[in-house]
């Protein structure tokens, strides 16, 4: 018998595909502003403070979580893992949203702080990226009641997408005073 379920196996593409999409979309959008093209849109500068909070409610989500399965609740984490995977998604659409309408904000810190700022920028970026396939593998296991594989990844996921929500609300604050 495989090591891989079927369910894994149905999934497995869609885990490659979206882990290659979610992060293109995410830069070419980046790269467009509809402002700059001369569509008639106002700049979604209320966002930010918005999808930082959701960063931030996703770790305590996470906590959460974490609780819950050791503490044998396992319906209570699986409701608190999909709403965690829906505020992550919900994340990426505002943050998708503000910059396609809003010019980048330059972070205007000097000296050390701005070294510490770009430290977290840079590795909040590729560790936002490098979770998106740990995330779904994580989840199509326990759709697929690997339990044992999915404890397994999830270690690894955990600790990485905790990170990335909590560095997401650690740079909002970095650069909050240097929105226009």
């Amino acid at each position: 018998m495989s090591n891989t379920s079927e369910v894994e196996q149905k999934y497995n593409k869609w885990i490659i595909v979206l882990s290659i999409a979610i992060p293109l979309a995410v830069a070419i959008l980046f790269g467009v502003n509809l402002r700059k093209l001369g569509f008639d849109v106002e700049p979604l500068r209320f966002l930010p403070p918005i999808y930082a909070s959701i960063n931030g409610l996703t770790a305590v989500i996470l906590i959460a979580a974490l609780w819950a399965v050791k503490n044998k609740k396992i319906a209570l984490h699986e409701r608190l893992m999909k709403i965690a995977i829906s505020c992550s998604v919900l994340f990426l659409v505002m943050y998708v949203a503000y910059h396609m309408t809003s010019d980048s904000t330059v972070f205007g810190g000097e000296g050390a702080i701005r070294y510490i700022y770009y430290f977290i920028l840079i590795t909040h970026i590729i560790l936002s990226i490098v979770v998106i396939p740990f995330v779904l593998i994580t989840y199509v296991r326990a759709l697929a009641k690997r339990f044992d594989r999915h404890k397994k990844i999830a270690r690894i996921t955990f600790p990485i997408w905790l990170y990335v929500a909590i560095t997401g609300v650690v740079v909002y604050l970095m650069i909050s005073p240097y929105y226009v």
